[in-house]
């Protein structure tokens, strides 16, 4: 096919899901910032895309002080996501539900756990720690015998609408500006450090003067067109559903000490998963339907029965529909890789989020722009997440990884 030419672009962001819209409507939402940006995605259905496919759920239960403040910005945006992204007296419905996190601890957990929560309260998060008699006055449907402690958000964590999220970054960034371009890049130039255009499937070839890896899923690839191997992965996760007549008052999003998780969605309606072995945990590729199969039996076989012995209640059930989607995991330490590679020095990475992506997306959307419009983090600091660390080989180990 004839290569075609398009106008050059300031910046162009491979990925326009949840993080790609994030940064590009941070990018021009910046006084300093008076640049074009090209919003590169493949598939502007985003059928197959973490953001419209995951739980879609916020937590400050972390192990480290930078995701807990990652995500305390992210709660009191999501509380106050009209005053950010209202187009034309549009404003953006969520359905944010604060009902907290709820994990679980045998006597072997506890003193981890408790650790945590002390370093979650110290940054300002709203994390009870709770003994097995206050869980079972708080949730008396909870079976506690095994149970030494649990922590439980009571503020702040919760859960909301992903695909929501998405098309209202997505909205506000095409209001302020950003250019959406539907193709898939095949190909990354260089001229020595420094990345100058992106060419597409079709053709197309896009000059830049920086150019952002938000490809999802897609992300090792993306990167390995500009000559680097990052160590993320795309991994299968299952999402199944069920319905409970008994009532399950206030519940939570549960995770059960076997790494089972539940939450409600809607009246009387659950939805759960779990993160599998590693030994078992299968791969995903957008490419590939056998990829994206749904295992039934690890719900009939582990999450269930897990389910049930913790919420007595999940013993009768009504199974429903299932779905799998991406997971892009990053296999040095289960954290994000955010910020330029040191290589390069106008390529940037936004890639290997865990399950942690819609939860991070305003943050890290606002700390990518800060990097590229004023050439370092002016709000929070995310420098612990940055590239340097993999060349390092020294990860962020995160305790709580679901």
């Amino acid at each position: 096919m004839t290569s075609s030419a398009s106008p050059s672009a300031d910046v162009v962001i491979v990925g326009g899901a949840v993080m790609g819209s994030s940064a590009a409507y941070h990018l021009l939402a910046d006084a300093g910032f008076k640049g074009r940006v090209v919003v590169i995605e493949k598939d502007p259905t985003y059928q197959l895309s973490a953001s419209a496919l995951s739980a879609a759920s916020i937590r400050q239960q972390y192990s480290s002080a930078v995701n807990i403040r990652i995500s305390l910005y992210g709660i009191q945006f999501l509380r106050t996501i009209a005053d950010h992204l209202t187009v034309d007296g549009d404003r953006p419905e969520i359905g944010l539900r604060e009902g907290g996190y709820l994990y679980c601890a045998s006597e072997a957990g506890a003193s981890i756990l408790a650790e945590n929560q002390a370093l979650q309260v110290a940054e300002g998060a709203d994390i009870l720690f709770l003994k097995p008699d206050a869980l079972k006055e708080r949730f008396p449907w909870l079976n506690v015998e095994d149970l030494a402690a649990g922590t439980w958000g009571r503020s702040g964590e919760g859960w909301f609408d992903g695909w929501g999220l998405l098309q209202a970054f997505r909205k506000k960034a095409r209001a302020l500006g950003a250019q959406y371009v539907k193709g898939e890049v095949a190909d990354i130039e260089r001229d020595g450090n420094a990345v100058v255009a992106v060419r597409l499937k079709d053709g197309t070839r896009i000059p830049c003067g920086t150019l952002v890896n938000c490809a999802g899923s897609g992300g090792r690839a993306v990167a390995a067109m500009a000559g680097l191997d990052i160590p993320v992965q795309a991994k299968r996760r299952y999402v199944f559903t069920f319905s409970c007549k008994e009532r399950v008052e206030n519940c939570p999003l549960l995770i059960d000490t076997s790494g089972a998780y539940v939450r409600p969605e809607g009246e009387g309606h659950f939805i759960c998963g779990a993160s599998p072995e590693a030994d078992l945990d299968p791969d995903w590729s957008d490419e590939d339907p056998a990829s994206q199969e749904i295992d039934h039996s690890f719900f009939e076989e582990f999450i269930w029965p897990n389910l049930a012995n913790r919420v007595p209640a999940f013993e009768a059930i009504k199974p429903g529909r299932a779905w799998s989607g991406p997971y892009d995991m990053s296999l040095l330490d289960h954290n994000a890789i955010i910020g330029l590679t040191g290589e390069l020095t106008n390529f940037y990475l936004c890639n290997g989020f865990s399950g942690h992506g819609l939860q991070q997306a305003p943050a890290v959307g606002r700390g990518l722009a800060e990097l590229i419009v004023h050439g370092g983090y002016r709000t929070l600091d995310l420098s612990e997440l940055g590239y340097e660390r993999v060349l390092a080989n020294r990860p962020l180990l995160e305790r709580n990884v679901i």
